[in-house]
């Protein structure tokens, strides 16, 4: 009998993207791999409100039409500790009309979805909330290097007062091919 986790692996893990969306995807390749993280989380006030360790996983998808992603907070190494958290699955894909990346984030643990649109920098990424709340979440990749990053989600109310939730400092746990 065949192992139905070893072919949704196999059906779900591509080897890198299709040549057709190899350069719409560049700005992705740096964080293709695995990355040990330290996440923070702030209260109203901007203060450090909780802290722990995290993990992220990124690797290309569907046959190379997509970027997957997995976080994990707290990682796996601290559930003991810091207790159960999320673990939250990203699939981007490239919408060559929009000229930007659509990206849907979910997190099954509250079941909770958000989609985004991406735009990109040379070593920037900011993804956009579609949908329509009492502010504007941005999730933004910056400082991205072969072996760092930086990551923040943060909420703009419509007079433009802009609350920073979460931040998550990457390092590579593993080298590029």
């Amino acid at each position: 009998m065949t192992d139905p986790r070893s072919i949704l692996a196999d059906l779900f893990v591509a080897d890198g993207p299709r040549p057709e969306y190899a350069d719409a995807f560049q700005v992705f390749a740096p964080l293709i791999g695995s990355w040990d993280l330290d996440v923070r989380w702030y209260d109203e006030s901007g203060a450090v409100a909780r802290r722990t360790e995290g993990e992220w996983h990124f690797g290309w998808a569907l046959d190379g039409r997509a970027l997957a992603d997995i976080w994990i907070t707290p990682s796996r190494a601290r559930r003991e500790v810091d207790g159960d958290g999320e673990w939250g699955l990203s699939i981007r894909l490239y919408d060559s009309e929009l000229k930007a990346f659509r990206s849907t984030w979910m997190g099954p643990k509250h079941a909770f979805v958000m989609t985004f649109i991406g735009h990109h920098g040379d070593d920037w990424i900011t993804l956009e909330a579609r949908e329509p709340t009492a502010y504007k979440t941005r999730w933004g990749f910056t400082n991205i290097t072969p072996t760092t990053f930086d990551w923040h989600n943060e909420d703009e109310t419509e007079d433009g007062t802009v609350t920073l939730r979460q931040t998550f400092a990457a390092t590579r746990m593993d080298r590029p091919a």
